[in-house]
């Protein structure tokens, strides 16, 4: 299989210049192609796996990838996919945005391969020495105002209006594109569907310029079936950086992925077989209940951008919390695994029942209903089922002097944080 038959069944391709041609470029000898990513904050997120992973399937059929961090265009601001103007960010702070996004992108690109190693670059190294008369006299003339008035990341701005600033991103974009083709060869640039016109104008550019061929191929921008944003939770934003978004927050995220869109991720996201991923669809049809394929997702993600050390642990926390035995978490896995469910800060010193406990924490709604609970044997203190209505909480209810850990039935945590 080709690494543009890979693409067509992994449904990731949106759009193509000349794809049977480009399929002919792509198996006659290795291409230099290249994805840029903007330092719009100190992390990427889970939006923008999808082109990652992209540069990552074109090196390991063989061909060479730039993954381009946007020092200088990230001073700017894409309008794409942006119904208003971005905030214009201070220079050093860009700076030091653009060194983690270098980091990060490392985990998922070979640097050392011996035959076709991935390239690191930043348009800061050309765009920030720019003549604005020299680039306007040689660059600017091959842009008519009409032409990018019709690309669709500048139409769809019009009305709300455009700043100079960002209309100039598309310019910049196409010299990025160019000097990459003069410098490294690179006649291919990827990227999410809402960098199409970027992209054939880039194109374009090299074509007026240098009378040379390049090609340009898009991803599909992600959605989820129902309609809610991809990447987004009550928590907020799902980021590549551990700091941001815990191993175990971002395990969590993708094995509640719907049943609707798990085939679909599971060929976006993870680099399983074609036979692999058609056998875990049969297994979503005939088994739904098993979530299968959701825990395969969520596995092979978590891998792929925190490690196989990582993967362990979030385990750990999952058949932890599952089971209900608490007592086998260390201090920062009870921090992790518990990092989202409701919480509630108490004094040491406080001494406290447990039924007013199970109030306080939000575990039950009434001293009735807590005590109806423990009756029922519907409670469980740091992992140990507990009926003692009387039950006073001392020291030794505290993991690390720091936590008490509540379960309510089978699946609902409360976390007591003595302070």
């Amino acid at each position: 299989m080709d690494i543009i038959q890979d693409l067509e069944f992994r449904e990731l391709i949106f759009q193509g210049t000349g794809e049977e041609e480009l399929r002919t470029r792509l198996n006659t000898a290795p291409i230099t192609l290249y994805i840029g990513f903007d330092p719009t904050a100190d992390s990427l997120h889970v939006g923008s796996l999808l082109p990652i992973l992209g540069l990552r399937r074109f090196q390991l059929a063989g061909h060479n990838p730039i993954a381009l961090v946007g020092g200088g265009t990230g001073m700017i601001g894409d309008p794409s996919g942006k119904s208003s103007e971005r905030g214009l960010n201070p220079e050093d702070l860009i700076e030091e945005w653009t060194g983690k996004i270098r980091l990060q992108l490392e985990r998922f690109l070979d640097f050392d391969a011996p035959v076709n190693p991935a390239r690191m670059a930043n348009n800061y190294q050309w765009l920030g020495n720019l003549e604005v008369i020299k680039f306007l006299r040689d660059i600017g003339k091959y842009f008519s105002v009409s032409y990018m008035l019709s690309k669709e990341s500048v139409k769809a701005r019009m009305a709300a209006g455009i700043s100079f600033t960002e209309f100039t991103y598309m310019i910049l974009q196409s010299y990025d594109f160019l000097r990459l083709f003069q410098d490294y060869g690179c006649e291919m640039q990827a990227g999410g569907s809402d960098q199409w016109g970027n992209i054939t104008a880039g194109i374009e550019l090299i074509r007026r310029i240098d009378n040379g061929k390049a090609y340009g191929l898009t991803f599909p921008l992600v959605t989820k079936a129902d309609g809610t944003k991809f990447g987004k939770t009550e928590s907020g934003t799902i980021w590549l950086d551990a700091k941001k978004t815990t191993p175990y927050q971002f395990y969590q995220f993708w094995i509640n992925t719907d049943d609707s869109d798990v085939i679909r991720f599971l060929k976006y996201f993870t680099f399983l077989t074609r036979d692999e991923i058609l056998n875990l669809e049969e297994e979503v049809k005939d088994n739904p209940g098993r979530r299968e394929s959701q825990r395969v997702l969520a596995k092979e993600v978590t891998t792929l951008v925190h490690g196989r050390e990582a993967m362990a642990k979030v385990e750990k926390i999952s058949n932890a919390l599952f089971y209900g035995k608490i007592n086998e978490l260390e201090e920062d896995e009870i921090e992790a695994g518990l990092a989202d469910v409701p919480s509630v800060n108490i004094q040491r010193e406080k001494e406290i029942g447990i039924v007013d406990l199970l109030v306080q924490a939000g575990a039950s709604s009434s001293k009735r209903q807590a005590r109806e609970d423990l009756k029922n044997r519907a409670i469980s203190l740091n992992g140990e089922s507990l009926t003692d209505m009387q039950r006073i909480l001392a020291s030794g209810d505290r993991l690390f002097d720091k936590y008490t850990i509540i379960r309510r039935g089978k699946k609902n945590y409360f976390l007591v944080k003595w302070s």
